[in-house]
């Protein structure tokens, strides 16, 4: 396996080529309703299987009651640069629960919100904004915190802002850019 610290990006876009998840946030950086509402438009505009759009977000604007809510649940390492960011979107999947009515793309669901999220965070670069998508928080307690009913699991959350550092400044913090190698992601190509 190769791994590449930058890595070769022949023909990608340089939002998604410079790229990274800051580890610190500007806690000055106000996100407008504008801003949320376009990070929730793209994230509307994900593909999904039979276009069953199985997401759902809970949006929380640094410093509102929502926000205020989700920080006790975000777990040590996360709890250190999280709740400085401008945005906290917890990110919910449709899924089947056993004993209820079955849904015909439900073994989509997680692949799809990925999607939607990953639409928000191309989104968020076009907007200036840079995101960290995490698993660094309570699910259980979240979703107990929100009644969040068991058919949407509670499955990642991502935040939004500005960094604070530069992403030459990362591995310092405890992560890297650092990624495989084209040869080390696909099976066979010619």
């Amino acid at each position: 396996m190769t791994i590449c610290e930058v890595p070769a990006v022949s023909g990608v876009h340089p939002a998604l080529a410079g790229r990274f998840s800051p580890v610190g946030f500007d806690p000055e950086l106000e996100i407008s309703a504008a801003q949320v509402d376009s990070l929730l438009d793209a994230a509307r505009m994900a593909p999904s299987a039979g276009n069953g759009q199985p997401w759902m977000f809970l949006v929380a604007r640094r410093g509102d009651e929502i926000h205020r809510r989700i920080v006790p649940h975000l777990a040590r390492s996360s709890s250190v640069w999280a709740p400085d960011a401008s945005l906290l979107v917890v990110n919910c999947a449709h899924v089947l629960v056993e004993g209820t009515e079955d849904w015909e793309y439900s073994e989509f669901a997680r692949y799809d919100l990925g999607q939607a999220v990953a639409h928000m965070t191309i989104q968020g670069l076009h907007l200036g904004l840079d995101a960290h998508q995490f698993r660094a928080f309570d699910r259980d307690a979240l979703a107990a915190e929100f009644q969040i009913p068991p058919h949407w699991e509670v499955t990642t959350m991502t935040a939004f802002g500005r960094a604070s550092h530069a992403p030459g400044e990362v591995r310092a913090a405890g992560t890297s850019r650092e990624r495989v190698g084209r040869d080390d992601i696909t099976w066979a190509r010619d």
